[in-house]
């Protein structure tokens, strides 16, 4: 695997990381007390963050390892 390929695999890897300790933010108390308009934003967030990961997942497949 080329150096940047690596890269991609482990930013995907990370991403997802962050995408699971959002998804648990979301079960909280803490969420719960934010108001709607940052509850939607953090909504938008998890949706871009899920997109992009898709994005990294073609990419990776398309390495043809």
């Amino acid at each position: 695997m080329a150096p940047y390929q690596q890269r991609v695999v482990d930013e995907k890897a990370e991403l997802d990381s962050r995408t699971e300790s959002l998804e648990k933010f979301f079960d909280t108390q803490t969420f719960q007390d934010l108001d709607s308009g940052e509850q939607s934003l953090l909504h938008q967030q998890h949706r871009a963050m899920k997109l992009y990961s898709h994005i990294l997942g073609d990419r990776i497949r398309a390495f043809n390892l």
